[in-house]
Order: C-alpha cells, then sequence, then structure tokens
C-alpha cells in the first residue's frame, strides 16, 4: 500500500510478527511525534475479519489503510498491524488497523495472534474499537463472545491495566433502536466479564475498574452510505480532545511519552511474543529509564560537542577568562532546561534519577575547566601579592605590615574574582584552594622573610667582620700587657652596637621572642667566633711575628733608629729585652682570654722556663727539676681556649732562637770590627820609642826630600792595594781562608796598578811633548805623585780613602 502525506501509515507488525524498527522511527520523526509528549492518543480497532474494519477507519480519520475488494470475493486484507496519523485530529491521534480474527487464512495460528495482537492493542491504546455485526447481538455463538473473551482474558496477564475506553461499533444497524440493543450489549458483556477467570486479586473487580464501555451503531456503508457518512462524522467529533477531562480517554492512566512511544511498543510486542506476563507499571519505568538515559547521552554529547564550551573550554587553559562561571552556568542551564523538557512526560523518580546522573557527567566534564578557571585565579593572585609585597617593601613599609596588609587585599581580590567564576548548578567549594593560597602567600613569606632576615643577618655579620678583623690582627700584632683586655672591650663595644641594631631591625618582622633572642645570641656568638678566628689565624704566623718583633727591638734604638754597633752597646741587653718582648707576644698569644675572669700565669710559666731557668749549682739546669712546659695543656685554661700548647711554645721559641742567633753574632762581630778599626795607633810607649829610636832617619828625610817623595808613593801604592784586596773583610772569615784568597787576588791586582800607571804616563808625555829642563825634574816628580794619586783614587771602590791623598 502506498503512504500518503496526510496520514502518514506504515505498517507497525507485519503478518509474521516482526516489529518493524526502523519503519516506526521514520514514521515518529515523519508526524514529529516526539515533540507531543503526552498530549497525543493512540486508537486500535479489533474485529472479525471482513467486517469492514479499514473501511471505518479510513472514513472516520481519513486515512488510506487498504480495503477490500467485494467484487473479489471476502478474504483477509489486513496482515499484521499498521499504523497511521489520523488528519485533522486534535491532538494527535494514532489509529492502529489490527489484522482481523478468526479469519481462515492462518488456520490454526489464528487464536496464538489474535491473543498477542488483541494485548498489544490494550496495553498501548487509549481507544480500542471493537467493529461487531449488530446481528451478532444477543447471540450465544456470535462472532463478537469469542473476540470479548479473547480482550477479557488478555487483560488479566497486564498486572496493572491502563484504563481502557472500549467503543462498540454497531455495523449495519437494523430498525430496532440502539436503545434496545446496548443494554443486551452489555449484558453480554458482564457475562463474559463474569466467566471470565480472574486472579485473586481482582476477583471482585468490577469491570469498569478496567474499561470505560460506550456503545455506538453505524448504517450499512453499502446500503445506506450518505447515512453512513453523516453518523461516522458525527463519531469523528467525538475524538476531537479525546484526551481532554470528560473524553473519550479523558480517564486514561500510565501513558507513555511520545518520545517513548517507539521503544515502549517494541518491548511490549517482545515481551507479548515471548507469552510473558505484562507488567505495565515496571515497563513504564523500564520505558522511562532507556529513554532517559538516551536523552541523557544525547543532552551530554551534544553539551560536549557544543562549539560555545568547546571554545571556553579551550580558552580557559591558557588564562583567566572573564564572566566564565556566567557563560558555562549559562551552557548548563541549557543543557539541562533542555532534558527536561524532553523527559518531563516520563517517571518522576527515573527522570529525576536521570537528571543527577546527567549533572554529575556534566559537572566531571567541567570541572576541570573550573578548577583551570580556579587555578589561574590562584596563581594570578599570587602574582599579584608578590608584586605588591615587593613594592611595599621596597616603599619602606615594616615587613610584617606589608604582608598583612598584602595578604588581606589579595585575599579579598581571589574571593572577588571566585565569584566570577561560580556555576550557579553547582556548589563546589572554592575554600580549598583558597587555603592552598594561603598557604603558597605564607610559604613565599617565609621565603622572602628568610631572605631578608638571612641578608639583614649578612649585612651585620659584615659590619662586625669590618670593625673586628683589622683591630684585633692590629692588637694581636702590637702584643702587650693589655692586648686581650683591649679586645674584649672592642669586642662589647662593637658586639653592643651590632645587636642594638640588629634588635631594631628584627622588630618588623613579626618573629616570637625566642626566636629573636636566638638569632641575636647567635649574632654575638659570630662575633666572638670571628675573633676567636681571627686569633687562631693569627697563631699560624707567630713565629714569623716573634721574629719581627725582635728585629725591631735588637736593630733599633728607642728612636726606632737603625742601631750602628760602635762597641759601646751592651748587646747582651739588648737581646734580652728584644726577647723578653717576643716571648710577650708568644705569651699573649698562647690562649684566648674573651671573659673578665679569664687570669692565667702563661707568661710567668713561659719567661721562667724560656728566659729566666734557674740554674744548679753546677752551672746546669738539675736532672730532677720537672720542665713546666712538657705539657699539652695550661693550668686553668681550658682545650677550646688555648691556642698554643705548652709542648708547641717550647718548640717555637726553640727555632726562634735559632733563626735570630745570626743577628746577635753579625753585631758582635760588627762591634768587634768597629773596636779593631777604631785601635789604629800604636801604643805610647812604641810611639815614644819611634820619635827616639828614628831621629836620625828623620833629619835624614828632611835633609833629602826625595825620600819623601818615594815614601808617599809606597804609601799610595800600599793603601791603593789595601782597598783593592779588601784585606780586613777577607780577614773577618779566618786567618787562613784570607792568606789563600789575597794570595789568588795579589799578582792581578799588582799587574793591573802597573798598568794604569804606564797607561797614565804615556797619555802624560803625549799631552806635554815640550817643556823646559829646569821644569822637567820637578813635572816629572810632580805629575809622577799625581798621576799615582789619581790611579789609586780610580782603583778605590769608595772616595773616604781618596779624600787623604787629595788633601795632601
Amino acid at each position: 500500500m502506498a503512504n500518503s502525506e496526510s496520514c502518514c501509515s506504515t505498517q507497525l507488525i507485519d503478518g509474521d510478527g516482526t516489529f518493524n524498527i526502523s519503519g516506526v522511527e521514520s514514521f515518529m520523526k515523519e508526524v514529529k511525534l516526539a515533540e507531543c509528549g503526552l498530549s497525543y492518543a493512540v486508537v486500535s480497532i479489533m474485529g472479525p475479519q471482513s467486517s469492514g474494519k479499514s473501511t471505518l477507519l479510513n472514513n472516520l480519520f481519513r486515512t488510506n489503510f487498504r480495503e477490500m475488494d467485494a467484487f473479489k470475493g471476502r478474504s483477509q486484507t489486513t496482515k499484521g498491524i499498521w499504523m497511521a496519523k489520523c488528519t485533522g485530529i486534535e491532538p494527535c491521534t494514532l489509529v492502529m488497523d489490527l489484522e482481523g480474527t478468526d479469519g481462515r487464512e492462518r488456520g490454526e495460528d489464528d487464536t496464538a495472534f489474535e491473543k498477542q495482537s488483541a494485548l498489544f492493542a490494550l496495553a498501548v491504546s487509549d481507544i480500542v474499537l471493537i467493529n461487531m455485526w449488530c446481528h451478532d447481538i444477543g447471540r450465544e455463538q456470535a462472532a463478537n463472545k469469542p473476540l470479548l473473551k479473547t480482550v477479557f482474558q488478555v487483560m488479566m496477564r497486564l498486572f496493572s491495566p491502563r484504563k481502557t475506553t472500549l467503543l462498540f461499533v454497531i455495523r449495519d444497524k437494523t430498525r430496532t433502536p440502539l436503545e434496545n440493543l446496548e443494554p443486551v450489549l452489555r449484558e453480554d458483556i458482564q457475562k463474559i466479564w463474569d466467566s471470565v477467570p480472574k486472579p485473586q486479586a481482582h476477583k471482585e473487580t468490577p469491570l469498569s475498574e478496567f474499561f470505560n464501555v460506550e456503545v455506538v451503531a453505524l448504517s450499512s456503508y453499502e446500503e445506506k452510505e450518505e447515512q453512513f457518512k453523516e453518523q461516522v462524522a458525527s463519531l469523528r467529533q467525538r475524538f476531537q480532545h479525546s484526551i481532554a477531562p470528560g473524553g473519550l480517554a479523558g480517564d486514561r492512566r500510565g501513558v507513555v511519552p511520545a518520545s517513548g512511544f517507539s521503544f515502549s511498543s517494541e518491548h511490549i510486542w517482545k515481551v507479548i511474543k515471548e507469552n510473558k506476563d505484562l507488567d505495565l507499571p515496571a515497563h513504564k519505568v523500564m520505558v522511562a529509564t532507556v529513554r532517559c538515559e538516551e536523552i541523557t547521552n544525547e543532552k551530554y554529547t551534544s553539551f560536549a560537542a557544543h562549539e560555545d564550551w568547546c571554545q571556553l573550554e579551550e580558552a580557559v587553559q591558557s588564562g583567566p577568562v572573564p564572566g566564565f562561571g556566567r557563560k558555562l552556568s549559562s551552557l548548563l542551564g541549557t543543557c539541562l532546561s533542555e532534558y527536561d523538557a524532553e523527559a518531563t512526560y516520563f517517571d518522576e523518580g527515573v527522570r529525576s534519577s536521570k537528571q543527577k546522573q546527567l549533572q554529575e557527567k556534566l559537572f566531571q566534564l567541567v570541572q576541570p575547566a573550573f578548577q583551570s578557571a580556579l587555578g589561574h585565579i590562584r596563581s594570578g593572585t599570587l602574582d599579584k601579592f608578590k608584586v605588591a609585597f615587593d613594592k611595599a617593601l621596597n616603599g619602606g613599609e615594616g615587613f610584617s605590615v606589608a604582608a598583612n596588609n598584602c595578604s588581606a587585599s589579595c585575599m579579598v581580590q581571589f574571593d572577588e574574582a571566585c565569584v566570577d567564576i561560580v556555576i550557579e548548578q553547582t556548589n563546589w567549594d572554592t575554600s580549598k584552594v583558597r587555603d592552598k593560597l594561603l598557604r603558597d602567600i605564607e610559604a613565599h613569606v617565609a621565603t622572602v622573610r628568610a631572605a631578608k632576615i638571612s641578608e639583614l643577618t649578612s649585612s651585620y655579620e659584615e659590619k662586625l667582620k669590618h670593625a673586628l678583623s683589622g683591630p684585633v690582627e692590629a692588637l694581636l700584632d702590637g702584643a702587650s700587657s693589655d692586648t686581650w683586655s683591649s679586645i674584649r672591650n672592642l669586642l662589647t663595644r662593637e658586639t653592643v652596637s651590632a645587636v642594638s641594631g640588629f634588635s631594631a631591625a628584627l622588630t618588623g618582622f613579626d618573629m616570637d621572642e625566642e626566636t629573636r633572642l636566638k638569632m641575636l645570641k647567635s649574632l654575638e656568638d659570630y662575633a666572638r667566633g670571628l675573633v676567636e678566628g681571627k686569633a687562631r689565624e693569627e697563631v699560624g704566623r707567630v713565629l714569623i711575628r716573634m721574629k719581627d718583633r725582635f728585629t725591631m727591638l735588637f736593630s733599633h734604638d728607642a728612636d726606632s733608629m737603625p742601631r750602628v754597633w760602635t762597641g759601646k752597646e751592651d748587646i747582651r741587653a739588648i737581646t734580652k729585652t728584644a726577647r723578653s718582648a717576643s716571648l710577650k707576644l708568644l705569651s699573649v698569644m698562647a690562649a684566648i682570654r674573651l671573659d673578665d675572669d679569664d687570669s692565667d700565669n702563661i707568661e710567668k710559666v713561659l719567661a721562667v722556663a724560656l728566659v729566666e731557668p734557674s740554674p744548679s749549682s753546677n752551672g746546669t739546669r738539675s736532672m730532677t727539676t720537672v720542665d713546666p712546659l712538657a705539657s699539652s695543656s695550661w693550668e686553668e685554661v681550658s682545650s677550646s681556649k688555648t691556642l698554643i700548647t705548652p709542648v708547641q711554645c717550647k718548640s717555637l721559641w726553640r727555632q726562634f732562637k735559632t733563626e735570630t742567633e745570626y743577628s746577635v753574632s753579625q753585631a758582635i762581630s760588627a762591634q768587634e770590627a768597629n773596636k779593631r778599626n777604631n785601635n789604629w795607633l800604636p801604643p805610647p810607649w812604641a810611639i815614644a820609642a819611634l820619635v827616639i829610636l828614628g831621629f836620625n832617619e828623620f833629619m835624614t828625610l828632611l835633609r833629602n826630600p826625595l825620600y819623601l817623595g818615594v815614601i808617599f808613593v809606597g804609601y799610595l801604592l800600599a793603601k791603593a792595594l789595601w782597598v783593592q784586596l779588601d784585606i780586613s773583610g777577607e780577614f773577618r772569615n779566618g786567618a787562613l781562608p784570607a792568606i789563600i784568597s789575597l794570595s789568588t787576588k795579589f799578582v792581578p791586582t799588582i799587574m793591573n796598578l802597573m798598568k794604569k800607571l804606564a797607561e797614565e804616563g804615556q797619555n802624560h808625555a803625549t799631552n806635554n811633548p815640550q817643556r823646559s829642563p829646569t821644569k822637567n825634574s820637578y813635572n816629572e816628580t810632580h805629575g809622577v805623585s799625581s798621576s799615582t794619586s789619581s790611579n789609586l783614587t780610580a782603583l778605590d771602590n769608595g772616595t773616604e780613602y781618596a779624600s787623604p791623598v787629595k788633601d795632601e
């Protein structure tokens, strides 16, 4: 049969009992049944084969069901169950044309399919038309009796039947008035109802509890067609608004929403085919569950693929999105509203349950985006706090005040920003992220506090280092009796100053008193450790400092002028004084004395043991005397304060004496040499003897002055040899080495002198070729004298020996 656009008919169940799933879904889309909600009605018709059911429906509802051709004989026209939409009737009305009963084509299968189709019609229809011939009313074996029995029997398989309207259509009405036919028909119906076996629960249930019985009579279509059509038109008006209160199906129950009609019909037919009892309430819940699940999945999929949501999700990954909460709330609200609109007619419990599931799925989908938005707010607020905090600190604001003000301000900004991302449909708590932000802020504050305090501590430590290192080193270098007292005063003064400033600086950090005191104590300990470390550092140079001090005092006089060892100095006393000063330095460096109660006898022990040892009767130390320095610790001095142990002091002193003995011996040698140089005149008696014994020779020299010139030249030669050979210097190293050294240098020195004299004489002769004989003798003598004097002066390395010659 060809379908018409106006009635949109389709085969619901074919003759083999197969449900046409695709055909029904296409039919629903074509008639837009899903949009009707509960505002639709289902009408079905049952009756004997070839009783004019299709003809009645086509005239009543303007459908195009296939009708029997009377000229071809009476045979089965409708196979299975057909469905069409009624034209021109509100609300949307679907009509089903069931295969006729008692047909010869099916044979033995007639009863089975008849019961199945009847049960299906009762389960899905609001109004059931029962088509019957007028002449069968009142007959015991009439065709309507098996049909009614079938209807009532299968009804018992419904645990909770719908309130169905049975509209008996009496065809080919005779002259007998309807008022007379209807009581007989109702009586027959009641008898059949009473005779049908019922479940225990419905033994006493009246027929009216399950069915509304209506009766209508129609004239013969073939004999009185015009009258038939008028009656049909009148009957058609009763189907307008049939589901409204007072209508044909005004008191129906358990209606399946239109969007679930296809699935519900399919499932009902499946249960009927399996010959199971049909629990309509459970079926209603099942249909609601399946359909709501489908709607839930559709809405979830639609939301997940929604362009606005995808853009919002992508945008929030890269940064904060203004109006995030408002936009997402709108999308969620639209999705949930669409679900409510489609699922509103299904079972309330199922609908609510699936709505919650949809919400949960949607919330799970959007929660990562929400968390991202919240994370952006948290990180952005934290960054703002860091900037504001640094700015406040750089502006000179107190640390604790700046931290509290900036923290409070940023938390207000965070709360305001959270309002913008709140989703109306959720009650998600932002307190955990807020707490994390507070912890992050506190952690940053703690980090900055630690850095600032560390910087402040380093600053004061640097100040202490600058204030203590140099002065302590200078005090230890000039060690004296009050060195450690001066160091203590310096340490106390600088520590008090630093601790006072440090304490004032720490007041802005809002720390507990115990922590503040610990930090102040740490600074004090640092200052003390600095002094002790400097003292330990200087200990490594104590030997050098001792030698420097000895050299300074031994080699310089009271006016710090270098000493000239003339022979009048008391080298022993000077040496003792210098060594005592060096010993003083050693005693000062032997131990740390930073406490007022630090008192010891280190200096005395060192003086007794090293400078003034007590001699025994034979001039040597007694073998039984105990060495006070034969120990690794000082009395009344703890090991922590000991810088140089007694044993180390003894070792240092021995090394000190060894390395300074050379200076003393050099001084003694210089003094002895000076004495020798000052004693060049012979003794007085020798001078008197020379005068007495050499009188004659002296007179001879006066009579012949030439001898004086020869003696003078000899003197000059001897003086030149003395200077050139450095005889006095050679004999300082001993007589034998001096003789050996002079013997090797004597001949070369004589040759050098003679060569110089020869060259000088030749140059003089060349420069004066002509001179008078009278003056020649004098000039030769005078020239030899001058030349000799000049040569000796040139050969002398110094000028002190040339001066006498010139004076002469």
